[in-house]
């Protein structure tokens, strides 16, 4: 399971310009005001085979009045429990601040592994200044500047040494299925109607899971992990401290599961948290079925009910549509165990095999009916593919110029190997090398 790590400060010293490169895009808000970002911010990264979870915060002010700094300060605090490693950021130009000393005591008393962060180093002068904060006592320092990427690597570098290693290559015993989704949308409802028990709490109250619950299934021949998680709600609605816990412990869950059920309401259709979640699952390469439950509370359905709602659902998730949407009660009983037959036909198509020999002539037939385009006159030739042996499909397609590969023949490939081989519900990975 993936670590987490969790970049925390005083406001503006560029906790989101680290971040965006952390996860490789701009997706935090960058502005020369403090007081930005003032949720906590995650998303994925990975670096030297590690994978881990980022997360930004919002910049630390002690015992301020007011309501947002109050916030953010707890959601700091929070992120510093929940993480594994701490990034300590701090600003070469401002010096050591009141605000970094009493940052630099909470820490001190944490057992995580603490890394100071001296951020806007880009000369040779500000060097020697921050040298200053070899003071705050932190073995574990680094000059940086987020602006240039200068440094990135370096602390990146000595945070993978302290992960384990993924175990993406290992085999699990018994598939882990995870129930992912929206506060109140009827996971729990589903475990317990799935394990035939009241194995949950279940209430109107959105957010009643506040954990990852594990349950042992093991009837009618079919043996998984089942985890029901806490519901994933919109970053604006989390008020409650404990209720952060749960959207990390569900983002964990995710990471540790093989095949994610992904539960929507149907009474309100697929929503913009519901594409974050799906969005989360399909970067890290999990089984994914679409679960629409409470679909006995839709009134009037016709004969293209159904399959006008799942057109809706495709152009919302486009373009990766090859999943199975299923159309659920979880109070009725209905279909359910037809998800866990799906899920269970899902876990064996992200652990499909298929032969290099295979692969290649699959790769001939496709290049015979749709050569690979020429970039400026450069002829592409693709040599060969082969599947690597991880625990999700990942073919490297190698070939003369890779970086010519255009989005829309890799699209065409991929297609090619779902035509022929049964990936449904799967995301696949292709990657393109040099020979």
């Amino acid at each position: 399971m993936g670590q987490v790590v969790a970049i925390v400060g005083r406001p503006n010293v560029g906790k989101s310009t680290l971040f965006n490169r952390l996860i490789g895009e701009r997706k935090a808000i960058i502005e020369d005001v403090s007081g930005v970002t003032r949720d906590r911010i995650y998303d994925f990264s990975h670096w030297n085979g590690k994978h881990f979870t980022v997360i930004d915060t919002g910049g630390y002010v002690k015992n301020s009045d007011d309501v947002f700094e109050s916030a953010i300060r707890e959601q700091a605090v929070l992120a510093m429990e929940e993480a594994d490693i701490i990034l300590f950021m701090v600003d070469v130009m401002t010096g050591i601040t009141d605000l970094d000393e009493e940052i630099a005591n909470i820490l001190r008393k944490s057992k995580k592994h603490i890394f100071l962060i001296v951020n806007k180093v880009d000369s040779s002068t500000r060097q020697l200044m921050a040298n200053e904060f070899w003071s705050l006592g932190f073995e574990n320092t680094f000059f940086l500047s987020s602006m240039t990427g200068t440094g990135t690597g370096e602390i990146l570098d000595a945070a993978a040494e302290l992960m384990p290693d993924d175990d993406d290559g290992e085999k699990e015993e018994i598939p882990k299925i995870a129930i992912i989704g929206q506060p109140n949308v009827g996971k729990s409802s589903l475990t317990n109607a799935l394990l035939g028990e009241e194995r949950n709490i279940v209430t109107d109250i959105a957010g009643t899971t506040r954990d990852s619950i594990h349950t042992k299934y093991d009837k009618f021949g079919k043996k998984f992990l089942l985890i029901d998680t806490a519901g994933i709600r919109r970053k604006a609605r989390v008020h409650e401290n404990i209720e952060f816990y749960s959207v990390m412990r569900a983002i964990r869950a995710l990471e540790e599961a093989d095949i994610c059920l992904l539960m929507i309401d149907a009474t309100t259709g697929i929503e913009a948290q519901d594409l974050n979640i799906f969005s989360l699952a399909q970067k890290r390469k999990k089984g994914l079925i679409i679960l629409v439950n409470k679909w006995d509370a839709i009134e009037d359905k016709e004969t293209n009910t159904a399959k006008e709602y799942t057109a809706k659902i495709h152009r919302r998730i486009a373009p990766f549509v090859d999943l199975p949407i299923i159309y659920v009660s979880a109070l009725e009983k209905t279909r359910i165990f037809k998800a866990i037959d799906v899920a269970m036909d899902v876990h064996k198509n992200r652990s499909r095999r298929i032969s290099t020999s295979k692969l290649n002539e699959l790769l001939q037939e496709a290049m015979i009916k749709n050569p690979p385009p020429a970039y400026r006159g450069k002829y592409i030739k693709i040599k060969y593919v082969t599947q690597l042996d991880l625990a999700y499909p990942c073919f490297v397609f190698f070939c003369n110029h890779p970086q010519f590969i255009k989005e829309s023949y890799r699209n065409y490939l991929e297609n090619q190997l779902r035509e022929q081989y049964d990936f449904h519900g799967v995301p696949l990975t292709l990657y393109f090398r040099n020979k």
